[in-house]
């Protein structure tokens, strides 16, 4: 099934619901890293989340940063998502590896942990982005971000989102999420009974492997509470914005004597992009233009200083 999210509305306009498959993009992401199973879990988990905030988002161009601070041993991780369906990210430890949880579940919990911060940034595409920061719950991503939604946004939501790992690489990955609406959020049965089906609901990617669609899953959900399910469906991807140019750009700003140490010791420069690991090389010769068109722009500025 190919990666996509779908928007609908309940109890008359009262619920907005928003599903999202996630399982290519997050098998993407896992290559990419090299990520243990847990670490596919968890960065998956936030992906999911980062598009399904990005979707209620108005502005061409606007993008979300998620980032979960925990205790345990994953050592944080970073999602930057968008309206236009493209999310990328890292964690700061790919390689962890822990046994599974009581259920027999992948313990993304332990691997975020229980004490740290969640934080996250709106960016509309103008003005200064909106940032806000509440504490974790639970590291398990999906509870923390829905807390997230409660809390800062006064949003009362639902979240259920979840990534299987097999031997071969992410088997199904994605999420949904449901919100109370302000024009209905005073109804407090409303807000308990979402809250109800999403924990009565089979975990979300069972539902997947089971070749049930998001159009199904709602159905599942919401079909008695007058469901419309609107007739886009937008792609989702990973996307990663890094380029050479854009890390000899970065090169410069290290200015003259940085970049002159850089060819005397290293022969070269060599960076890693944390969101894609791509790995770009700038040789003597790339560095030499660097420096040229540094000395330039300092010469013209002195004219222009004595003029």
């Amino acid at each position: 099934m190919v990666d996509q999210l779908i928007r609908a509305t309940a109890a008359d306009g009262g619920i907005r619901a928003v599903g999202v498959i996630t399982t290519n993009l997050t098998e993407h992401a896992r290559e990419r890293h090299g990520l243990s199973y847990v670490a596919t879990a968890a960065l998956g988990r936030a992906m999911a989340c980062g598009l399904l905030l990005a979707s209620s988002m108005k502005k061409e161009g606007s993008r979300v940063n998620v980032r979960i601070n925990g205790n345990g041993p994953l050592g944080g991780l970073l999602v930057d998502a968008g309206l236009d369906g493209t999310v990328r990210g890292y964690v700061g430890n790919p390689k962890i590896e822990l046994p599974p949880n009581a259920q027999g579940k992948l313990d993304v919990g332990a691997a975020v942990g229980k004490d740290g911060y969640v934080y996250v940034v709106r960016d509309i595409g103008y003005g200064y982005p909106y940032s806000s920061t509440v504490e974790l719950i639970s590291g398990e991503i999906g509870e923390d971000i829905a807390n997230y939604l409660v809390n800062s946004e006064q949003t009362p939501s639902a979240l259920l989102v979840g990534v299987f790992v097999g031997a071969e690489g992410v088997v199904a990955s994605g999420g949904i999420l449901l919100q109370v609406m302000p024009k209905a959020s005073r109804d407090e049965d409303l807000v308990t009974l979402l809250e109800s089906r999403i924990q009565g609901l089979a975990s979300f990617t069972t539902l997947l492997r089971e070749g049930k669609t998001l159009t199904e899953i709602m159905k599942i959900l919401l079909s008695d509470l007058g469901l419309t399910i609107f007739p886009e469906v937008q792609m989702v991807r990973f996307k990663c914005g890094c380029s050479f140019e854009r890390m000899l750009g970065a090169l410069k700003l290290l200015g003259v004597a940085e970049l002159e140490d850089m060819i005397d010791k290293d022969k070269g420069a060599e960076a890693t992009c944390h969101f894609c690991s791509q790995v770009y090389n700038a040789n003597i010769e790339n560095l030499q233009q660097l420096i040229t068109e540094l000395s330039e722009q300092k010469t013209s500025e002195q004219t222009l200083y004595l003029q």
